[in-house]
Protein backbone atom coordinates (compact mmCIF):
# COMPACT_ATOMS: atom_id res chain seq x y z
CA UNK A 1 0.00 0.00 0.00
CA UNK A 2 1.60 3.55 -0.72
CA UNK A 3 2.04 6.12 1.74
CA UNK A 4 -1.01 7.95 2.29
CA UNK A 5 -1.88 11.56 3.63
CA UNK A 6 -4.57 10.56 6.49
CA UNK A 7 -6.11 12.78 9.63
CA UNK A 8 -7.23 10.83 12.35
CA UNK A 9 -9.48 11.95 15.40
CA UNK A 10 -9.43 10.60 19.22
CA UNK A 11 -5.78 9.29 19.28
CA UNK A 12 -4.95 10.18 22.32
CA UNK A 13 -5.70 6.75 23.38
CA UNK A 14 -7.88 3.67 22.69
CA UNK A 15 -8.03 2.81 18.89
CA UNK A 16 -7.33 5.67 17.61
CA UNK A 17 -3.87 5.87 19.48
CA UNK A 18 -3.01 2.10 18.54
CA UNK A 19 -3.26 3.04 14.91
CA UNK A 20 -1.92 5.88 14.47
CA UNK A 21 1.13 4.03 15.51
CA UNK A 22 0.11 1.30 13.62
CA UNK A 23 -0.22 3.05 10.01
CA UNK A 24 2.89 5.74 10.70
CA UNK A 25 4.95 2.68 10.55
CA UNK A 26 3.69 1.34 7.12
CA UNK A 27 5.01 4.83 6.14
CA UNK A 28 1.53 6.66 5.99
CA UNK A 29 1.72 10.68 6.69
CA UNK A 30 -0.82 11.63 9.72
CA UNK A 31 -2.10 13.88 11.35
CA UNK A 32 -3.15 12.36 14.75
CA UNK A 33 -5.75 14.80 16.56
CA UNK A 34 -7.68 14.92 20.38
CA UNK A 35 -9.45 17.24 22.26
CA UNK A 36 -7.13 16.23 25.19
CA UNK A 37 -3.57 17.91 23.60
CA UNK A 38 -1.66 16.75 26.81
CA UNK A 39 -2.99 13.32 26.59
CA UNK A 40 -1.89 13.12 22.92
CA UNK A 41 1.56 14.36 23.45
CA UNK A 42 2.05 12.09 26.08
CA UNK A 43 0.92 9.26 23.73
CA UNK A 44 3.06 10.26 20.91
CA UNK A 45 5.86 9.98 23.51
CA UNK A 46 4.70 6.58 24.46
CA UNK A 47 4.56 5.61 21.38
CA UNK A 48 7.80 7.02 20.06
CA UNK A 49 5.40 8.44 16.92
CA UNK A 50 8.06 8.97 14.25
CA UNK A 51 7.53 13.17 13.93
CA UNK A 52 8.23 13.23 10.54
CA UNK A 53 5.44 11.13 9.76
CA UNK A 54 3.15 12.13 12.27
CA UNK A 55 1.94 15.82 13.29
CA UNK A 56 -0.36 16.17 16.88
CA UNK A 57 -3.00 18.43 16.58
CA UNK A 58 -5.73 19.51 18.87
CA UNK A 59 -9.02 19.53 17.56
CA UNK A 60 -12.48 19.14 19.18
CA UNK A 61 -14.66 17.45 16.20
CA UNK A 62 -17.72 19.41 17.96
CA UNK A 63 -16.25 22.58 15.84
CA UNK A 64 -15.87 23.50 12.81
CA UNK A 65 -12.94 25.52 12.86
CA UNK A 66 -10.74 22.50 14.56
CA UNK A 67 -11.79 20.34 11.52
CA UNK A 68 -10.83 23.31 9.09
CA UNK A 69 -7.26 23.79 10.83
CA UNK A 70 -6.53 19.85 11.20
CA UNK A 71 -7.42 19.47 7.30
CA UNK A 72 -5.65 22.48 6.58
CA UNK A 73 -2.48 21.17 8.14
CA UNK A 74 -2.71 17.87 6.72
CA UNK A 75 -2.24 19.33 3.49
CA UNK A 76 0.02 21.98 4.29
CA UNK A 77 2.65 19.75 6.08
CA UNK A 78 2.16 16.37 3.89
CA UNK A 79 0.44 17.08 0.86
CA UNK A 80 -3.12 16.20 -0.97
CA UNK A 81 -5.24 14.54 1.16
CA UNK A 82 -6.34 10.83 1.00
CA UNK A 83 -8.14 9.47 4.34
CA UNK A 84 -9.92 10.90 7.13
CA UNK A 85 -10.60 8.63 10.09
CA UNK A 86 -13.72 9.53 12.48
CA UNK A 87 -12.90 7.74 15.87
CA UNK A 88 -13.21 10.06 18.21
CA UNK A 89 -15.92 9.06 21.07
CA UNK A 90 -18.38 9.23 23.57
CA UNK A 91 -20.08 6.75 26.23
CA UNK A 92 -21.07 6.88 29.66
CA UNK A 93 -23.79 3.95 30.74
CA UNK A 94 -27.11 4.97 32.02
CA UNK A 95 -30.77 4.14 31.88
CA UNK A 96 -33.34 5.95 30.20
CA UNK A 97 -34.98 8.02 33.55
CA UNK A 98 -31.47 8.86 34.91
CA UNK A 99 -29.30 10.11 31.65
CA UNK A 100 -28.62 13.46 32.73
CA UNK A 101 -27.95 16.50 29.86
CA UNK A 102 -24.95 16.89 29.98
CA UNK A 103 -24.53 13.19 28.42
CA UNK A 104 -27.16 13.64 25.71
CA UNK A 105 -25.40 16.39 24.49
CA UNK A 106 -21.81 14.81 24.77
CA UNK A 107 -23.28 11.79 22.89
CA UNK A 108 -24.73 13.14 19.87
CA UNK A 109 -22.64 16.32 19.73
CA UNK A 110 -19.75 13.72 20.00
CA UNK A 111 -20.70 10.70 18.19
CA UNK A 112 -22.98 12.35 15.46
CA UNK A 113 -22.10 15.74 14.85
CA UNK A 114 -18.56 14.88 14.99
CA UNK A 115 -18.86 12.52 12.26
CA UNK A 116 -21.27 15.06 10.08
CA UNK A 117 -18.46 17.83 10.70
CA UNK A 118 -15.73 15.47 9.71
CA UNK A 119 -17.14 14.05 6.61
CA UNK A 120 -18.23 17.09 5.45
CA UNK A 121 -15.11 19.22 6.08
CA UNK A 122 -13.23 16.13 4.17
CA UNK A 123 -15.57 15.62 1.48
CA UNK A 124 -15.53 19.36 0.59
CA UNK A 125 -11.61 18.68 -0.30
CA UNK A 126 -12.43 15.24 -1.71
CA UNK A 127 -14.56 16.54 -4.26
CA UNK A 128 -12.58 18.88 -6.34
CA UNK A 129 -9.91 16.09 -6.44
CA UNK A 130 -12.49 12.75 -7.57
CA UNK A 131 -10.55 11.05 -4.63
CA UNK A 132 -10.04 9.74 -1.19
CA UNK A 133 -11.66 8.02 1.17
CA UNK A 134 -14.01 8.85 4.25
CA UNK A 135 -13.66 5.97 7.33
CA UNK A 136 -16.45 6.41 10.26
CA UNK A 137 -16.30 4.42 13.70
CA UNK A 138 -19.74 3.50 14.53
CA UNK A 139 -20.33 0.48 16.41
CA UNK A 140 -22.48 -3.01 16.51
CA UNK A 141 -24.64 -0.93 18.28
CA UNK A 142 -25.21 1.41 14.95
CA UNK A 143 -27.47 -2.02 14.19
CA UNK A 144 -28.47 -3.33 17.48
CA UNK A 145 -30.64 -0.95 20.64
CA UNK A 146 -28.42 -1.68 23.62
CA UNK A 147 -30.36 -1.29 26.76
CA UNK A 148 -28.81 0.73 29.55
CA UNK A 149 -26.67 2.12 26.37
CA UNK A 150 -29.80 3.52 24.67
CA UNK A 151 -27.78 7.29 24.14
CA UNK A 152 -24.58 5.84 22.46
CA UNK A 153 -27.02 3.55 20.61
CA UNK A 154 -29.09 6.78 19.24
CA UNK A 155 -26.30 8.25 18.41
CA UNK A 156 -24.45 5.27 16.95
CA UNK A 157 -27.44 4.35 14.82
CA UNK A 158 -27.05 8.10 13.74
CA UNK A 159 -23.39 7.71 12.49
CA UNK A 160 -25.03 4.56 10.17
CA UNK A 161 -28.12 6.73 8.57
CA UNK A 162 -25.69 9.40 7.76
CA UNK A 163 -22.86 7.33 6.64
CA UNK A 164 -24.71 5.26 4.39
CA UNK A 165 -26.54 8.17 2.72
CA UNK A 166 -23.00 10.45 2.54
CA UNK A 167 -21.63 7.18 0.76
CA UNK A 168 -24.39 7.31 -2.13
CA UNK A 169 -23.89 11.28 -2.23
CA UNK A 170 -19.89 10.99 -2.82
CA UNK A 171 -19.63 8.19 -4.53
CA UNK A 172 -20.52 10.02 -7.99
CA UNK A 173 -17.43 12.18 -7.03
CA UNK A 174 -14.93 9.30 -6.58
CA UNK A 175 -15.01 9.69 -2.57
CA UNK A 176 -15.40 6.43 -0.86
CA UNK A 177 -17.57 6.19 2.63
CA UNK A 178 -17.05 2.97 4.82
CA UNK A 179 -18.61 2.69 8.24
CA UNK A 180 -16.61 0.39 10.41
CA UNK A 181 -18.82 -1.43 13.30
CA UNK A 182 -16.59 -3.34 16.08
CA UNK A 183 -18.01 -4.98 18.78
CA UNK A 184 -16.19 -4.14 22.33
CA UNK A 185 -12.96 -3.29 21.78
CA UNK A 186 -10.15 -3.60 24.91
CA UNK A 187 -9.60 0.56 24.94
CA UNK A 188 -10.51 2.67 28.17
CA UNK A 189 -13.76 3.54 27.18
CA UNK A 190 -14.63 -0.13 27.66
CA UNK A 191 -12.82 -0.42 30.97
CA UNK A 192 -14.92 2.83 31.96
CA UNK A 193 -17.60 0.24 31.83
CA UNK A 194 -16.88 -2.31 34.04
CA UNK A 195 -18.61 -0.37 37.02
CA UNK A 196 -22.03 -0.15 35.66
CA UNK A 197 -25.06 -2.48 35.61
CA UNK A 198 -26.21 -0.60 32.55
CA UNK A 199 -23.50 -1.62 30.43
CA UNK A 200 -23.82 -5.30 31.30
CA UNK A 201 -24.58 -6.57 27.82
CA UNK A 202 -21.54 -4.67 26.43
CA UNK A 203 -19.92 -7.72 28.06
CA UNK A 204 -22.17 -10.81 27.05
CA UNK A 205 -19.88 -11.42 23.69
CA UNK A 206 -17.18 -14.07 24.34
CA UNK A 207 -14.27 -11.71 24.33
CA UNK A 208 -13.43 -8.17 23.58
CA UNK A 209 -12.02 -7.34 20.21
CA UNK A 210 -8.25 -6.20 20.86
CA UNK A 211 -7.10 -2.58 19.54
CA UNK A 212 -4.90 -5.16 16.76
CA UNK A 213 -7.99 -7.01 15.81
CA UNK A 214 -9.03 -3.49 14.29
CA UNK A 215 -5.77 -2.77 12.81
CA UNK A 216 -5.92 -5.78 10.97
CA UNK A 217 -9.34 -4.67 9.91
CA UNK A 218 -8.80 -1.23 8.73
CA UNK A 219 -4.94 -2.28 6.73
CA UNK A 220 -6.22 -5.24 5.18
CA UNK A 221 -9.89 -4.67 4.15
CA UNK A 222 -11.16 -1.27 4.88
CA UNK A 223 -8.12 0.65 3.10
CA UNK A 224 -7.54 -1.10 0.66
CA UNK A 225 -11.06 -2.25 -0.46
CA UNK A 226 -12.91 0.51 0.46
CA UNK A 227 -16.41 -1.31 1.55
CA UNK A 228 -19.80 0.35 2.41
CA UNK A 229 -19.58 -1.77 6.00
CA UNK A 230 -18.01 -3.73 7.40
CA UNK A 231 -18.98 -5.28 11.46
CA UNK A 232 -17.03 -7.95 13.43
CA UNK A 233 -16.78 -10.19 15.04
CA UNK A 234 -18.55 -11.97 12.54
CA UNK A 235 -21.05 -14.07 14.97
CA UNK A 236 -21.84 -11.12 16.65
CA UNK A 237 -22.27 -9.13 13.68
CA UNK A 238 -25.11 -11.42 12.40
CA UNK A 239 -26.95 -11.16 16.00
CA UNK A 240 -26.98 -7.35 15.55
CA UNK A 241 -28.32 -7.69 12.39
CA UNK A 242 -31.13 -10.12 13.28
CA UNK A 243 -31.50 -7.69 16.44
CA UNK A 244 -32.39 -5.03 14.08
CA UNK A 245 -34.58 -6.94 11.30
CA UNK A 246 -36.70 -8.39 15.03
CA UNK A 247 -36.44 -5.34 17.47
CA UNK A 248 -38.74 -7.22 19.71
CA UNK A 249 -36.12 -10.24 19.57
CA UNK A 250 -34.00 -7.99 22.17
CA UNK A 251 -36.70 -7.97 24.78
CA UNK A 252 -37.14 -11.50 24.17
CA UNK A 253 -33.30 -12.76 24.65
CA UNK A 254 -31.86 -9.18 26.21
CA UNK A 255 -32.59 -10.61 30.19
CA UNK A 256 -30.47 -13.77 29.03
CA UNK A 257 -27.63 -11.39 27.79
CA UNK A 258 -27.66 -9.10 30.73
CA UNK A 259 -27.40 -11.49 33.01
CA UNK A 260 -24.27 -13.44 31.15
CA UNK A 261 -22.68 -10.36 30.43
CA UNK A 262 -23.33 -9.16 34.54
CA UNK A 263 -21.22 -12.37 35.26
CA UNK A 264 -18.21 -11.36 33.28
CA UNK A 265 -18.32 -8.17 34.68
CA UNK A 266 -18.05 -9.56 38.52
CA UNK A 267 -15.55 -11.83 37.10
CA UNK A 268 -13.09 -8.87 35.80
CA UNK A 269 -13.69 -6.91 38.94
CA UNK A 270 -12.44 -9.88 41.17
CA UNK A 271 -9.78 -10.07 38.83
CA UNK A 272 -8.59 -6.60 39.50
Amino acid sequence: MSSRVMVLTGCASGIGRHLTGALSALGHRLVATDLDLVALTAAAEAGRWDRRRVLTQRLDVRREDDWEAALDAATRVHGPLDVVMNIAGYLHPGYVAEVTLRDVDLHFDVNAKGVVLGTRAAARRMIPARSGHIVNVGSLASLAPVPGLSLYSASKFAVRGFTLAAAAELRAHGVAVTLVMPDAVETPMLDKQVAYDEAAMTFSGARPLTVEDIERLIVDTVLPHRPLEVAIPRTRALLARLANSAPAAVQLLGPALVKKGMKKQERIKRGR
